[in-house]
């Protein structure tokens, strides 16, 4: 009986081709239950739990050293978890370099100054104003509409700046004076920004609502005419008390919305109107969403 192959022994990210050099490792347990392949030649142990962090390890087993990771992996490996484990790592290398395609691993050409990245597992890793300026440059215009594209970005900076306690002003100046592809919208996107936002869909609403000609501040705290607090509302066109919040799953049990009609109703006894978002209304009904939100702001102006 063949004995069945103990993988314990293997680093937990690792070449297959160096493994079987140094004889750790045969071609037919390679191609056996005992690992899992990442990356063409990259590896990992089958007992290892495989992270998006983990994926960033192997995939800087096959980079240049001049690669820098980036973007929502950058932002996952260093505490901001952005990326799924099976995203795609994502790449930028200095114009003149070149690597990949490598399925699994998204690398983008394009300009990379010394200063806006450091040494990491062998390549490089962005710093954190290069993050933000490659979160939003990741998407390619062909790709993607611009709305789609800030609808995407957004939401990912919002999230990066609020981990890292970053200010969209202290970026400007990285977002300036360059031609990145993609640099005119990335500046657009960096002045939409805003870290008090507390879930990408939230973000997302409040960029529908900036390209429906609305400006809705995020995370509005509302107290009633005596100074006691209420409530801490999604989004609010606070001029005309029109509150805009997004009622994700979680706010499907029957506890939850007991909550939220009891929360709801105090504001609405202190003249605030509702505009309640849905996941499908924000998957399929941009308009919808901005034409109620003017119809609420409407009628405020006719009472």
């Amino acid at each position: 009986m063949t004995k069945p192959f103990d993988s314990t022994h293997l680093p937990d990210v690792f070449r297959g081709s160096e493994a079987r050099k140094a004889g750790l490792i045969t071609a037919s347990q390679l191609r056996g239950p005992g690992v899992r392949r990442l990356f063409q030649d990259v590896y990992t142990p089958a007992h290892v739990f495989v992270t998006h962090a983990l994926r960033c390890r192997g995939a800087a087993l096959l980079a240049p050293k001049e690669a820098v990771l980036t973007g929502r992996s950058a932002a996952t490996v260093q505490g901001v978890e952005l990326a799924r484990p099976f995203d795609p790592v994502e790449m930028v290398v200095p114009e003149k370099f070149r690597f990949g395609p490598v399925n699994g691993i998204e690398v983008r050409r394009t300009e990379v100054k010394p200063e806006e990245s450091r040494p990491w597992n062998g390549i490089r890793i962005a710093r954190k104003s290069r993050i933000a300026l490659d979160l939003l440059l990741r998407l390619s215009p062909r790709k993607a509409g611009w709305i789609r594209r800030l609808r995407i970005g957004v939401p990912d900076l919002d999230a990066f700046l609020r981990a890292e306690k970053l200010s969209d002003l202290r970026l400007t100046a990285e977002f300036y004076g360059r031609r990145n592809r993609g640099i005119r919208l990335a500046r657009h996107a960096l002045l939409l920004s805003d870290p008090r936002a507390e879930s990408p869909p939230e973000s997302e609403v409040r960029v529908v609502l900036v390209a429906g000609g609305i400006a809705a501040e995020p995370q509005l705290e509302v107290f009633d005419r005596n100074g006691r607090f209420l409530a801490r509302l999604d989004l609010a066109v606070k001029k005309f008390k029109v509150a805009v919040e997004y009622d994700g799953r979680w706010h499907n049990t029957p506890k939850q919305r007991a909550h939220d009609r009891r929360r709801r109703k105090r504001l609405e006894a202190e003249g605030w109107r509702f505009v309640i978002v849905t996941a499908d209304d924000l998957a399929n009904d941009f308009e919808g969403i901005v034409a109620a939100v003017h119809s609420a702001v409407r009628a405020r102006l006719a009472r």
